[in-house]
């Protein structure tokens, strides 16, 4: 590629403020002035590398079987996703992400079952779990959704529009997302739990193996449902067996840290972030809460 100078209006000129630069291209045979096309795909160029990132950017391991349910195939950074009538489907949620490497959290379910989180994928030693957070769920939660990439919350009633709004805000500001066992104002999806059927007991055998469940969606899609398969309490997919429990049965035993203390008062991280960010014991298991610890 080379560059020269000429003069924009015909005959000779000295007068080098005058000329313009421009390419000169070695497959042409002849200098010209740049076209105006050359300048609208500049500016072309320009404008993709100023627009927002693209949904696939903001989309976050799902597992395959539930990606069905889900606007665009995936949990995204910065939604609210709302779970009725299973605590197992709520929980299978998190799995793809926990199994790719990422931290979640589990606040106010205080009939966790470690063991039965293992068996869906969920990686105990990056799991915080809050299971009595009392009257601070919802500060509890936003506090986690800074540090972790998905926050399970279960609250008692549907928080009002301002506390929801703050708890969003941070989720799009750091990139996590938010499955709420309950009610919560304008999710990305709906799913209700309308249909449960159990199989596997029968000729002896002596333990109810398959559970599946009708789910209904509700989004910008409109309404839909679907079917969902757990098997020996392992997500199931059509196109392959899902994988024997018994790898899960072992799981990493909880180690319950007595409090989290508060944070120092010239501190600017809170106190949740530094458990998340050290090597913690097999499972973060939160029993007691000081006031104001992770405001």
């Amino acid at each position: 590629m080379a560059a020269i100078w000429v003069h924009p209006m015909s005959g000779p000129s000295t007068n080098t403020r005058d000329t313009i630069e421009i390419d000169l291209f070695e497959h042409m045979f002849e200098y010209c002035c740049m076209n105006a096309s050359a300048t609208v795909r500049s500016l072309q160029q320009r404008i993709t590398q100023m627009q927002p990132l693209r949904l696939d950017d903001r989309a976050l391991p799902t597992p395959t079987a539930l990606r069905p349910l889900l606007p665009g195939g995936a949990l995204r950074k910065g939604s609210s996703y709302t779970v009725h009538g299973s605590q197992q489907l709520a929980l299978a949620l998190l799995a793809a992400a926990s199994a790719a490497g990422s931290w979640c959290g589990v606040v106010g379910i205080p009939t966790f079952g470690a063991e039965a989180a293992a068996e869906l994928g969920i990686a105990l030693d990056r799991c915080v779990l809050i299971p009595d957070p009392g009257t601070d769920a919802l500060g509890l939660a936003g506090a986690l959704s800074e540090v972790l990439t998905v926050v399970l919350l279960r609250t008692p009633a549907q928080p009002g529009p301002g506390d929801a709004e703050r708890i969003s805000a941070r989720l799009r500001e750091h990139g996590s997302a938010l499955v709420v066992a309950g009610e919560w104002p304008h999710p990305e999806s709906t799913l209700s739990v309308v249909g449960s059927r159990w199989s596997g007991l029968g000729r002896g055998e002596g333990a109810l193996m398959d559970r599946e469940l009708t789910v209904e969606s509700q989004d910008r899609r409109g309404v839909h449902r679907h079917l969902v398969h757990f098997r020996n309490g392992v997500l199931a997919t059509p196109a392959a067996p899902a994988r024997t429990a018994e790898s899960a049965r072992h799981a990493s035993p909880l180690t319950a840290v007595s409090a989290i203390p508060a944070a120092a008062a010239d501190s600017t991280t809170p106190a949740v972030s530094r458990i998340a960010r050290s090597s913690p014991p097999p499972m973060a298991l939160v029993t007691e809460l000081h006031s104001g610890s992770m405001a």
